[in-house]
């Protein structure tokens, strides 16, 4: 009995032994991208915020200023008023978009002829690279040449600046987003109204609710969810817009259309102040974050109404 006792503990060890050899492990997988991660989001963040603490200028020495760079954002006029025109710019390239793509979404939901392929000429906007869309438009744009002047003069209407003049540079550019990312939202509310159902549009017709009616009080409810989606992506994608403004106006006339983007860049490529410029980036990130998390506390309110029934 003590021989069998035996074996069978020695049998049972070694079991254990090769379920502990054998017991997988998730770290070979895991580590690669914890490398990534560190090495390309978290140390470049670590790495700007050490250096907004510092006055740091190419070519001369380093020195360590704490918070100053953080209360010379606070007197700055230019980056006060790169903040303005930011969040203007920021507002009319996603209330301007938002209309015209919900509008557009609700005419591609019919059933229009060669639906499909109005479709595919729509989004073509969407797909070209922002620089040559800016090269374009800045050719469209020209007093004297553009097309769109002589437009204009077709139907009585005096040419117009344009980009060129500070009063309507900042309209001139929505124009060029609009025109770019109104497909995108049409894209998202035109999924939304294909997902809704029939049978609410059907009893509202039979009531006799007009077509005004069946979308403030049916159409609108429903595809708030997806509507606040196209704001979050389009606010976003609008705050760090910076190819398209600096391609066609460079932040001019003057500082007229200078976002905080472009002047993070004059601060850092052109001033060479690396210490100043990582304290407008590290503002500008905090300001994405708080507009981030607003959006998205509305983005649950709207979903847990429209779950709601309300």
């Amino acid at each position: 009995m003590s021989i069998l006792a035996s074996s069978d503990r020695v049998a049972g060890a070694a079991s254990v032994g090769r379920t502990k050899r054998l017991r997988p492990s998730y770290w070979p997988f895991v580590v690669p991208a914890l490398v990534v991660v560190v090495g390309v989001i978290v140390f470049p963040w670590v790495f700007t915020l050490w250096m907004s603490a510092m006055e740091w200028r190419v070519g001369e020495e380093q020195r360590f200023v704490g918070l100053q760079n953080y209360v010379r954002l606070a007197t700055d006029l230019r980056f006060l008023e790169a903040l303005g025109h930011t969040l203007v710019y920021t507002a009319l390239s996603v209330v301007a978009p938002l209309v015209l793509g919900t509008a557009a979404a609700l005419a591609f939901n019919t059933k229009l002829p060669a639906r499909g392929l109005l479709r595919g000429i729509f989004v073509m906007p969407m797909m070209a690279t922002p620089v040559a869309i800016a090269l374009v438009w800045t050719m469209m744009f020209h007093p004297q040449l553009g097309v769109l002047n002589y437009l204009l003069s077709q139907i009585g209407i005096g040419p117009l600046q344009w980009v060129y003049h500070p009063s309507t540079v900042i309209l001139s550019l929505v124009l060029v987003e609009t025109w770019q990312w109104t497909p995108l939202v049409m894209l998202i509310v035109l999924g939304g109204l294909a997902s809704l159902p029939t049978e609410p549009y059907e009893s509202a017709q039979i009531d006799g609710a007009t077509a005004w009616q069946r979308f403030r009080y049916l159409t609108l409810p429903m595809i708030k969810p997806f509507l606040m989606v196209a704001v979050i992506i389009r606010s976003i994608d609008a705050l760090k817009s910076f190819d398209i403004l600096y391609t066609i106006t460079q932040g001019g006339p003057g500082t007229a259309s200078e976002t905080i983007n472009l002047y993070l860049y004059s601060v850092a490529f052109t001033y060479y102040d690396i210490g100043y410029g990582s304290a407008i980036a590290v503002v500008f990130f905090v300001l994405i974050i708080l507009l981030s998390l607003v959006l998205l506390h509305l983005r649950q309110r709207s979903a847990w109404n429209s779950g709601d029934g309300k």
